[in-house]
Protein backbone atom coordinates (compact mmCIF):
# COMPACT_ATOMS: atom_id res chain seq x y z
CA UNK A 1 0.00 0.00 0.00
CA UNK A 2 1.40 3.38 -0.99
CA UNK A 3 2.43 5.90 1.61
CA UNK A 4 -0.01 8.47 0.25
CA UNK A 5 -2.86 6.00 0.74
CA UNK A 6 -1.75 5.34 4.29
CA UNK A 7 -1.60 9.08 4.86
CA UNK A 8 -5.18 9.47 3.64
CA UNK A 9 -6.41 6.66 5.87
CA UNK A 10 -4.54 8.20 8.78
CA UNK A 11 -6.10 11.61 8.07
CA UNK A 12 -9.57 10.03 7.88
CA UNK A 13 -9.08 8.33 11.24
CA UNK A 14 -7.65 11.52 12.72
CA UNK A 15 -10.77 13.46 11.75
CA UNK A 16 -13.05 10.66 12.98
CA UNK A 17 -11.40 10.29 16.39
CA UNK A 18 -10.74 14.01 16.79
CA UNK A 19 -14.38 14.93 16.14
CA UNK A 20 -15.45 12.11 18.44
CA UNK A 21 -13.28 13.59 21.20
CA UNK A 22 -14.72 17.04 20.56
CA UNK A 23 -18.33 15.88 20.80
CA UNK A 24 -17.72 13.51 23.71
CA UNK A 25 -15.86 15.98 25.90
CA UNK A 26 -17.73 19.05 24.70
CA UNK A 27 -21.22 17.64 25.23
CA UNK A 28 -20.26 15.97 28.51
CA UNK A 29 -19.35 19.43 29.74
CA UNK A 30 -22.86 20.64 28.87
CA UNK A 31 -24.51 18.34 31.42
CA UNK A 32 -26.57 20.47 33.79
CA UNK A 33 -29.03 18.98 36.27
CA UNK A 34 -29.92 19.42 39.93
CA UNK A 35 -27.23 16.90 40.81
CA UNK A 36 -24.61 18.19 38.36
CA UNK A 37 -24.28 21.95 38.67
CA UNK A 38 -22.97 23.85 35.66
CA UNK A 39 -22.81 27.38 34.26
CA UNK A 40 -22.30 29.10 30.93
CA UNK A 41 -18.64 29.97 31.53
CA UNK A 42 -17.80 26.38 32.44
CA UNK A 43 -19.53 25.12 29.29
CA UNK A 44 -17.73 27.47 26.88
CA UNK A 45 -14.33 26.89 28.47
CA UNK A 46 -14.91 23.15 28.31
CA UNK A 47 -15.71 23.29 24.59
CA UNK A 48 -12.64 25.43 23.99
CA UNK A 49 -10.46 22.98 25.88
CA UNK A 50 -12.04 20.03 24.02
CA UNK A 51 -11.06 21.67 20.73
CA UNK A 52 -7.57 22.29 22.10
CA UNK A 53 -7.16 18.63 23.05
CA UNK A 54 -8.40 17.35 19.69
CA UNK A 55 -6.16 19.70 17.70
CA UNK A 56 -3.15 18.88 19.84
CA UNK A 57 -3.77 15.18 19.20
CA UNK A 58 -4.49 15.22 15.48
CA UNK A 59 -3.42 18.58 14.10
CA UNK A 60 -0.27 17.00 12.71
CA UNK A 61 -2.22 14.06 11.27
CA UNK A 62 -5.12 15.65 9.40
CA UNK A 63 -5.03 19.33 10.27
CA UNK A 64 -7.79 18.61 12.81
CA UNK A 65 -10.63 20.35 11.01
CA UNK A 66 -13.23 18.59 13.21
CA UNK A 67 -15.91 20.56 11.40
CA UNK A 68 -17.43 20.31 7.89
CA UNK A 69 -17.50 24.12 7.69
CA UNK A 70 -13.74 24.27 8.29
CA UNK A 71 -13.23 21.57 5.67
CA UNK A 72 -15.26 23.58 3.13
CA UNK A 73 -13.08 26.59 3.92
CA UNK A 74 -9.93 24.46 3.56
CA UNK A 75 -11.09 23.19 0.16
CA UNK A 76 -11.75 26.70 -1.13
CA UNK A 77 -8.42 27.81 0.33
CA UNK A 78 -6.70 25.00 -1.63
CA UNK A 79 -5.65 23.10 1.47
CA UNK A 80 -7.39 19.81 0.57
CA UNK A 81 -8.70 18.19 -2.60
CA UNK A 82 -12.42 17.74 -3.23
CA UNK A 83 -12.11 13.97 -2.66
CA UNK A 84 -10.33 14.46 0.67
CA UNK A 85 -12.81 17.15 1.69
CA UNK A 86 -15.63 14.67 1.15
CA UNK A 87 -13.74 12.01 3.14
CA UNK A 88 -13.13 14.51 5.96
CA UNK A 89 -16.84 15.39 6.19
CA UNK A 90 -17.82 11.71 6.31
CA UNK A 91 -15.23 11.10 9.04
CA UNK A 92 -16.45 14.10 11.05
CA UNK A 93 -20.10 13.08 10.91
CA UNK A 94 -19.24 9.49 11.83
CA UNK A 95 -16.91 10.62 14.62
CA UNK A 96 -19.53 12.95 16.06
CA UNK A 97 -22.10 10.15 15.93
CA UNK A 98 -19.75 7.79 17.79
CA UNK A 99 -18.71 10.42 20.32
CA UNK A 100 -22.29 11.20 21.28
CA UNK A 101 -23.15 7.51 21.26
CA UNK A 102 -20.49 6.94 23.92
CA UNK A 103 -22.17 9.60 26.03
CA UNK A 104 -25.48 7.76 25.68
CA UNK A 105 -23.79 4.60 26.96
CA UNK A 106 -21.69 6.11 29.75
CA UNK A 107 -23.82 8.89 31.25
CA UNK A 108 -26.93 8.49 33.43
CA UNK A 109 -30.14 8.61 31.40
CA UNK A 110 -31.43 11.67 33.24
CA UNK A 111 -28.43 13.72 32.10
CA UNK A 112 -29.09 12.89 28.44
CA UNK A 113 -32.87 13.25 28.35
CA UNK A 114 -33.07 16.92 29.28
CA UNK A 115 -35.13 19.34 27.20
CA UNK A 116 -34.73 18.52 23.52
CA UNK A 117 -31.77 16.32 24.49
CA UNK A 118 -28.30 16.92 25.84
CA UNK A 119 -26.31 19.28 23.59
CA UNK A 120 -29.06 19.64 20.97
CA UNK A 121 -28.60 23.09 19.46
CA UNK A 122 -31.65 25.33 19.15
CA UNK A 123 -32.02 29.10 18.91
CA UNK A 124 -33.35 30.74 22.07
CA UNK A 125 -37.13 31.08 22.12
CA UNK A 126 -36.81 34.85 21.66
CA UNK A 127 -34.44 34.50 18.68
CA UNK A 128 -36.06 34.31 15.24
CA UNK A 129 -34.87 31.90 12.58
CA UNK A 130 -33.36 34.76 10.62
CA UNK A 131 -31.52 36.06 13.68
CA UNK A 132 -30.30 32.58 14.54
CA UNK A 133 -29.06 32.08 10.99
CA UNK A 134 -27.33 35.46 11.09
CA UNK A 135 -25.61 34.76 14.41
CA UNK A 136 -24.33 31.37 13.27
CA UNK A 137 -23.23 32.88 9.96
CA UNK A 138 -21.22 35.67 11.59
CA UNK A 139 -19.52 33.61 14.29
CA UNK A 140 -18.62 30.90 11.75
CA UNK A 141 -17.18 33.62 9.55
CA UNK A 142 -14.97 34.80 12.41
CA UNK A 143 -13.87 31.21 13.05
CA UNK A 144 -12.99 30.75 9.37
CA UNK A 145 -11.02 34.00 9.38
CA UNK A 146 -9.00 32.56 12.26
CA UNK A 147 -8.44 29.40 10.19
CA UNK A 148 -7.41 31.34 7.10
CA UNK A 149 -5.03 33.43 9.17
CA UNK A 150 -3.38 30.28 10.44
CA UNK A 151 -3.25 28.80 6.93
CA UNK A 152 -1.86 32.00 5.41
CA UNK A 153 1.62 31.27 3.96
CA UNK A 154 2.99 34.26 5.88
CA UNK A 155 2.05 32.47 9.09
CA UNK A 156 3.75 29.17 8.23
CA UNK A 157 6.43 29.52 10.92
CA UNK A 158 4.01 30.38 13.73
CA UNK A 159 2.07 27.16 14.33
CA UNK A 160 3.39 26.19 17.76
CA UNK A 161 0.38 27.58 19.62
CA UNK A 162 -2.34 26.77 17.07
CA UNK A 163 -4.23 24.45 19.44
CA UNK A 164 -4.35 27.12 22.14
CA UNK A 165 -5.38 29.82 19.68
CA UNK A 166 -8.25 27.77 18.28
CA UNK A 167 -9.39 26.66 21.72
CA UNK A 168 -9.55 30.24 22.97
CA UNK A 169 -11.25 31.41 19.77
CA UNK A 170 -13.97 28.77 20.17
CA UNK A 171 -14.40 29.70 23.85
CA UNK A 172 -14.72 33.39 22.95
CA UNK A 173 -17.31 32.80 20.21
CA UNK A 174 -19.29 30.37 22.37
CA UNK A 175 -19.21 32.76 25.30
CA UNK A 176 -20.72 35.52 23.17
CA UNK A 177 -23.22 33.61 21.04
CA UNK A 178 -23.92 30.52 23.14
CA UNK A 179 -26.99 31.90 24.97
CA UNK A 180 -28.65 32.79 21.67
CA UNK A 181 -28.01 29.83 19.35
CA UNK A 182 -25.74 27.42 21.20
CA UNK A 183 -22.83 28.71 19.09
CA UNK A 184 -22.46 25.51 17.09
CA UNK A 185 -20.49 26.74 14.04
CA UNK A 186 -20.23 23.04 13.24
CA UNK A 187 -22.81 20.90 11.37
CA UNK A 188 -21.30 17.67 12.70
CA UNK A 189 -21.48 18.85 16.31
CA UNK A 190 -25.18 19.73 15.85
CA UNK A 191 -26.05 16.71 13.70
CA UNK A 192 -25.03 13.96 16.14
CA UNK A 193 -27.14 15.08 19.13
CA UNK A 194 -30.09 15.79 16.82
CA UNK A 195 -29.82 12.32 15.26
CA UNK A 196 -29.44 10.45 18.54
CA UNK A 197 -32.37 12.35 20.08
CA UNK A 198 -34.44 12.38 16.87
CA UNK A 199 -34.90 16.12 17.23
CA UNK A 200 -34.20 18.00 13.99
CA UNK A 201 -36.22 21.13 14.69
CA UNK A 202 -34.39 24.07 13.09
CA UNK A 203 -31.35 21.87 12.53
CA UNK A 204 -31.15 23.33 9.02
CA UNK A 205 -29.80 26.57 10.52
CA UNK A 206 -26.76 24.70 11.84
CA UNK A 207 -26.00 23.31 8.39
CA UNK A 208 -26.80 26.14 6.04
CA UNK A 209 -25.39 29.04 8.06
CA UNK A 210 -21.94 27.56 8.85
CA UNK A 211 -21.39 26.01 5.41
CA UNK A 212 -22.42 29.10 3.44
CA UNK A 213 -20.44 31.34 5.78
CA UNK A 214 -17.33 29.18 5.48
CA UNK A 215 -17.48 29.16 1.68
CA UNK A 216 -17.96 32.92 1.32
CA UNK A 217 -15.47 33.89 4.02
CA UNK A 218 -12.70 31.60 2.81
CA UNK A 219 -13.12 32.82 -0.76
CA UNK A 220 -13.09 36.46 0.34
CA UNK A 221 -9.98 35.98 2.50
CA UNK A 222 -8.22 34.12 -0.30
CA UNK A 223 -8.88 36.91 -2.80
CA UNK A 224 -8.37 39.95 -0.56
CA UNK A 225 -5.83 39.01 2.11
CA UNK A 226 -3.82 35.93 1.15
CA UNK A 227 -0.29 36.54 -0.07
CA UNK A 228 2.16 33.89 -1.19
CA UNK A 229 5.64 33.70 0.30
CA UNK A 230 8.35 32.48 -2.07
CA UNK A 231 11.18 30.94 -0.08
CA UNK A 232 13.69 31.44 -2.88
CA UNK A 233 13.00 35.17 -2.90
CA UNK A 234 13.35 35.34 0.86
CA UNK A 235 16.69 33.52 0.75
CA UNK A 236 17.95 35.78 -2.04
CA UNK A 237 16.97 38.89 -0.14
CA UNK A 238 18.62 37.62 3.02
CA UNK A 239 21.85 36.85 1.11
CA UNK A 240 21.77 40.31 -0.49
CA UNK A 241 21.37 41.98 2.89
CA UNK A 242 24.21 39.88 4.26
CA UNK A 243 26.50 40.93 1.42
CA UNK A 244 25.60 44.57 1.94
CA UNK A 245 26.37 44.25 5.63
CA UNK A 246 29.75 42.68 4.86
CA UNK A 247 30.59 45.43 2.38
CA UNK A 248 29.62 48.15 4.81
CA UNK A 249 31.76 46.61 7.53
Amino acid sequence: MKGSTLDKISAFLGELIGTGILVFLGCMGCVKTDLFANNHLQIVLNFGFAVLVAIQCFGCVSGAHLNPAVTVAAYIYDMVTLRMAFAYVVAQLLGAFIGYGLLKVLLPVETINTGAGLCVTLPHATVTDAQGFGIEFVITSILVIVCCGVWDPRNAKFHDSVAIRFGLAIACLACAAGPFTGASMNPARSFAPALWNNHFEKNWIYWLAPLSSAALTAYAYKIVFRREVVEAEISANEKLRHLEDVQLS
